[in-house]
């Protein structure tokens, strides 16, 4: 057999392209109001999508079941075809095997798709597994008409249903299980029991059962729905954790006592048929749809609710050409949105969500009535057969046009949710909620849903304006304002701009309409925050920084002080700031911005207004910012004082400069004359300590000298004009000065100049003529002469005058005179001494003179081991002999670079002096002037030799300084290291 899916004929198909060319001519090519650009290039599929199977059946079909891709249909009176649509070329046919006038009466299918049960119409069941050809008979259902099946999802596998519900035409439920394994010998039944848990009426009287859905919720929770006619029961109640094996029993037990929960509708039409649409494979449904008697009841599942499983519910009664008389409903099926509902000759689509017909297929008469329509819960198809013909249908997009409906009925929340990816619909769907909500009065909501439109700004603006709402026009700005890009300057400017003016008008109004207290009123404070939140954005920073002028001038205009202030915060101009506190006075809050920021700039700028005013703070405030400020730079609010000086200015900037010369060991020279000067005007006492701790060496002075000592002269503080001298190593000067003020000041400076004893006599010469001539002090002119030994009697006496006696000075000059034979006494003992020494040279330079060494034949060089008299060699008293030439060799690395090249230079003139001597064309002489030119050039050379010898042979090589200088030397030169290694190898 052909492949009953391979192809198919689309029986809209004809129609689609008979209107295809005349729906494109007529597309919408253009600018909505929205702004978006509405291009509609090619017709969109349809939402239900009808396909005719091609397949012939060779008998009529009876009835068909499709579940998880397993098609079942019974054809003719004994012939059963299965179909894995996964599979769709390799049917299956099986025969029944009934001779009897027995035939099908319904199939049913479970959500596996691996059984299959089938009813006859003569009270028997058979089963049929999806692994197995053989059917077999249900013995214990024998004698019961099968209406429904509740099947169980949970406990549901390829070999056993788990327990199930069936129910009959007699309007009993029972239970069963029916396994797929073959039974024991005694057993070989599918069935495993098969008992009544229920029974269901209409009118008092048993009523068929038309369907049966078993559900489960939470907490093991279940929930039974059967039908009969005109009524639709749920039965509630728990199964303990463990015994779901056991059945449903124990939830009908639990229902007992109590009424069934049921709807009854009036009207009756023979049957009824139930749909469930579920989201996702093997989880609950979501939704149900009651095809009955007076219409469609459909409604949503809440299986949170206690008593009941049914919320939302509604009835959609039939049109009028629905006649149940005539023309009965016989089928229907639960998508997302949409029932259909399956007539003899047509297919009505309902949209859930408003009633509407939204969809109607006219089967052609050709293949016979519609007999029943069925949907596969795993793939979503839908499956319509006659005897001789079968339809799907490929629901697609359902949701497509969702969004129109729910935003019609004014569900705007529901209508984005189904347009999310759709801009050009999410667009019109908040431009219809904006004008909902406006024609509401509902104005922040409406600007909110406009700020995410793309309708005209100017319009919705304006659109504000005039309704004369502010606060609906500020939040739609704020909002069209975070959407905008960072690149979208001009736009975000403009909106900053306009959204400042709105938030300023607000705070002025809020002042202007309460009484003085307004700024305290919770409505001022919270839109005042509201206001400095929107400043403070740091999306918005930028824009703000680059207008901030634009922003001053408007709130200079509004006369809003403190927000300006607040808004040169966030803007970090605090220079505008500090500007303002200074202006009003408010020096603390100056200082403690310019103390907050640490702002070097700042601090120079504002400091000489804020010492005239807080001076101790202002100088905690710089001694805190330590050495990031540049006292230098401070001058000037330092010296920005009255005329007359404030004591505490004066004080406070008096221990700034110490600070910085003390703590921060400033050098720089004004901040030292500066500090200098404030003691010399202010704190004298001060002054000479500062100097004596300063130093007493000119390089170890910070502050000008000269400036110092004039500074110190016209305040008249000798002493530290004194001092002043002695560091410049003008000792005649201080002695002189401090003549005037203290003799003993003065000898502590005639001792200064220690490497100049002509100076040092000279300055207390000056000391004792003062004492002798300004103090006429006798005693004190003898003490000069015990102070400092440079002077004698004889030098101070001059400056007595002719009337002092002798007496005064008889023990000084007795002293000198014992101290003059003293000194003769030692000169000649020093000159004995020079005599004895310079004989006992004499003596030994004869001995030198005497003194030879003796030389063997067979002594050897120290330096190369070959015999000595081969060559001109050196013989030292220690007893090793060179070789001249060795000897050079020897000691040369261990000369300096000076003597080396003097060494070279002496032997150089040595070569040249050889070589001319032995010049065998050289004239004899023959005149007295050549005569004393040999002679020169003889006791020139002998001048070399000798020079020559004071370099080489000073010492001896090996036992001399030479030898232990060099104890820390390598033995190879470093430099030369790798080319000495190399060579060994």
């Amino acid at each position: 057999m052909a492949s009953i899916l391979d192809e198919y004929e689309d029986s809209q198909k004809s129609r689609q392209s008979a209107s295809q060319h005349s729906r494109l001519a007529s597309a919408n090519i253009g600018i909505t109001h929205s702004g978006f650009v509405n291009v509609r290039l090619e017709e969109e599929k349809p939402i239900f999508n009808k396909q005719r199977i091609d397949f012939t059946p060779p008998e009529r079909i009876n009835h068909l079941a499709v579940c998880n891709n397993q098609l079942c249909m019974s054809l003719g009176k004994d012939t059963l075809l299965r179909i894995d649509l996964a599979k769709p070329d390799q049917p299956n046919q099986i025969e029944i095997g009934r001779k009897d006038d027995s035939k099908v009466y319904k199939l049913f299918l479970d959500p596996t798709g691996s059984h299959l049960l089938i009813s006859m119409s003569t009270s028997e069941c058979l089963y049929l597994n999806r692994n197995t050809q053989k059917v077999r008979s249900l013995s214990r259902w024998r004698g019961h008409l099968v209406e429904s099946v509740g099947w169980n999802k949970l406990l549901c596998n390829e070999t056993s249903t788990g327990p199930v519900l069936v129910g009959t035409s007699q309007g009993v439920i029972f239970e069963a299980e029916i396994s797929a394994a073959e039974g024991s010998l005694f057993n070989t039944n599918p069935d495993q029991y098969f008992r009544q848990v229920h029974s269901l009426e209409e009118d008092g009287k048993p009523a068929p059962v038309c369907c049966l859905e078993v559900e489960r919720g939470l907490e093991n929770k279940y929930f039974i729905i059967a039908t009969t006619r005109k009524r639709l029961f749920q039965f509630v109640g728990r199964v303990a954790e463990g015994t779901e094996q056991q059945g449903f029993s124990s939830i009908f037990t639990q229902n007992q006592d109590l009424l069934p929960s049921f709807q009854e509708f009036p009207a009756n039409m023979g049957y009824s048929e139930i749909t469930f649409y579920t989201s996702k494979l093997r989880t609950s449904p979501k939704a149900f749809a009651w095809m009955m008697g007076n219409g469609v009841f459909y409604g949503q599942l809440d299986y949170v609710r206690p008593d009941s499983l049914l919320s939302d519910v509604q009835v959609w009664e039939y049109t009028p050409d629905i006649d149940l008389s005539f023309n009965k409903p016989i089928s229907i099926v639960l998508t997302q949105f949409h029932f259909l509902l399956l007539l003899h000759d047509r297919v009505k689509t309902i949209c859930t969500l408003n009633g509407q017909v939204v969809y109607e297929d006219v089967f052609p008469d050709k293949f016979g009535p519609l007999k029943r329509m069925i949907k596969d819960p795993s793939g979503g198809l839908v499956w319509i057969y006659t005897e001789r013909a079968v339809f799907r249908y490929h629901i697609q997009r359902e949701s497509r046009d969702v969004w129109q409906m729910y935003m019609s009925m004014n569900k705007f929340d529901l209508a984005k949710e189904y347009c999310r990816e759709r801009p050009e619909c999410m667009d019109m769907v908040l431009a219809k909620e904006a004008e909902h909500c406006f024609q509401n009065k509902r104005y922040l909501e409406s600007a909110k849903c406009y700020a995410l439109t793309q309708n005209y700004f100017e319009e919705i603006a304006l659109k504000f304006i005039e309704a004369k709402q502010d606060e609906a026009l500020k939040e739609f700005l704020l909002k069209k304002l975070s959407n905008l890009k960072p690149s979208e300057r001009t736009q975000i400017t403009l909106l900053v701009t306009w959204l400042s003016e709105l938030y300023l008008n607000r705070l002025g109004k809020l002042v202007d309409d309460d009484d003085d207290d307004s700024k305290e009123s919770a409505r001022f404070r919270e839109t005042r925050d509201e206001f400095r939140n929107f400043l403070n954005t740091s999306k918005h920073r930028e824009c703000l920084y680059n207008n901030r002028s634009t922003i001053y001038d408007l709130l200079a205009s509004h006369g809003n002080v403190d927000d300006m202030v607040y808004f040169s915060v966030v803007m970090q101009d605090y220079e505008r700031v500090v500007s303002h506190y200074c202006q009003h006075d408010d020096y603390c809050a100056a200082l403690d911005v310019l103390s907050k920021h640490c702002d070097e700039k700042l601090f120079y700028k504002f400091s000489p207004v804020l010492m005239q005013h807080i001076p101790e703070r202002v100088v905690d405030a710089w001694i805190q910012m330590g050495k990031r400020l540049d006292p230098k730079k401070l001058i000037p609010a330092l010296m920005n004082y009255s005329h007359m000086g404030s004591s505490q200015q004066i004080n406070e900037t008096v221990r700034y400069m110490e600070f910085c010369v003390h703590e921060l060991r400033v050098t720089e020279e004004a901040i030292h004359n500066y500090l200098l000067s404030l003691y010399a005007k202010y704190k004298p006492d001060s002054l000479l300590l500062y100097l004596e701790e300063a130093g007493t060496y000119a390089s170890e002075i910070h502050y000008d000298l000269k400036y110092a000592l004039r500074l110190c002269a016209e305040h008249g503080y000798l002493r530290a004009c004194v001092l002043v001298y002695r560091i410049m190593e003008l000792y005649e000067e201080a002695v002189d000065l401090a003549l005037q003020v203290d003799v003993d000041l003065a000898k502590s400076c005639a001792d200064l100049p220690e490497d100049d004893e002509e100076l040092r006599k000279k300055l207390w010469l000056k000391i004792a003529r003062h004492v002798v001539q300004e103090e006429k002090d006798v005693k004190k002119a003898m003490n000069c002469l015990s102070s400092c030994d440079l002077l004698k009697i004889e030098d101070i006496l001059p400056f007595f005058p002719d009337f002092v006696t002798i007496d005064h000075f008889k023990e000084a000059i007795c002293s000198s005179l014992e101290e003059y034979n003293k000194h003769i006494e030692e000169l000649k003992q020093e000159m004995e001494e020079a005599t004895e020494s310079a004989k006992r040279i004499r003596e030994d330079i004869q001995e030198m003179r005497n003194k030879y060494g003796v030389v063997d034949s067979q002594d050897k060089c120290s330096a190369c081991d070959f015999p000595l008299l081969n060559r001109p060699f050196y013989l030292f008293l220690c007893g090793h002999m060179f070789h001249s030439d060795c000897l050079l060799q020897e000691v040369t690395p261990h000369l300096s670079a000076y003597k080396q090249s003097r060494l070279d230079e002496l032997q150089k003139k040595l070569s040249a002096s050889t070589q001319a001597s032995k010049s065998r064309h050289r004239p004899a002489p023959n005149e007295e002037g050549d005569a004393a030119s040999l002679g020169k050039g003889a006791a020139s050379r002998e001048q070399m030799k000798s020079d020559l010898d004071d370099i080489v042979a000073s010492e001896c090589v090996y036992c001399g300084e030479l030898m232990i200088r060099s104890v820390d030397k390598p033995f190879i030169d470093p430099l030369k290291f790798e080319e000495d290694k190399s060579s060994w190898l």
